[in-house]
């Protein structure tokens, strides 16, 4: 009688586990059902983001979560970027927000491109620090467009993410449009000044 009340007790404690599991997968199942299109586009967006970058977005415990709580993994990323986001603004406000937007990712991929044998890498992130350099030396200069424009620090992760998001690669334009026309000849017509001239007999 005592085995026959354990197997009971361990066949009803697997049953609820399974029904727990279900009840996980028909919620997960239900919520991708009912869920309109374009946002199941959007999370599958952010799911192919966060597959592409598995180390930083910790893609195999994202998955574990997913597992465990029948939610989609792009939930806890969301959240984790968000309480993320949250800090550093406490800390330092849209200025700090946007200095990390323009640097640590660009940084992260400049690393990998010194390690990297393909030379075209190091082009695309030696461009766009160029443009950063210049950028932040017209900010400094020009610091009184914080005040007067509206939303500066919004347009200003906007515009790193332009320059440096593959899809637009917005510093390879800015240094054809601006650098190359402009400021290259300058540069190099000061390298000619700045040679010793030869003296004639």
């Amino acid at each position: 009688a005592h085995r026959t009340a354990i197997h009971q007790h361990t066949h009803k404690k697997g049953n609820s586990t399974y029904l727990r599991n279900k009840s996980y997968c028909s919620i997960f199942t239900h919520q991708q059902s009912t869920m309109h299109p374009q946002a199941e586009q959007l999370i599958q967006k952010v799911d192919d983001f966060i597959a592409g970058y598995p180390n930083i977005c910790q893609y195999d415990r994202l998955r574990e979560l997913e597992k465990k709580t029948g939610q989609p993994k792009v939930y806890f990323f969301v959240l984790f970027v968000g309480v993320i986001t949250s800090v550093i603004f406490g800390l330092g406000g849209m200025k700090l927000v946007s200095d990390l937007m323009g640097f640590a990712y660009p940084a992260y991929m400049s690393f990998k491109a010194i390690d990297s044998p393909d030379p075209t890498d190091d082009t695309q992130w030696l461009t766009y620090w160029c443009i950063f350099a210049l950028f932040s030396i017209t900010e400094n200069v020009m610091s009184f467009l914080v005040e007067w424009i509206p939303f500066y620090y919004v347009i200003k992760v906007a515009f790193f993410t332009w320059l440096y998001h593959p899809k637009f690669n917005g510093a390879t334009l800015m240094y054809k449009q601006i650098v190359q026309p402009f400021i290259i000849p300058y540069i190099q017509s000061m390298q000619e000044n700045a040679k010793p001239q030869k003296k004639e007999d």
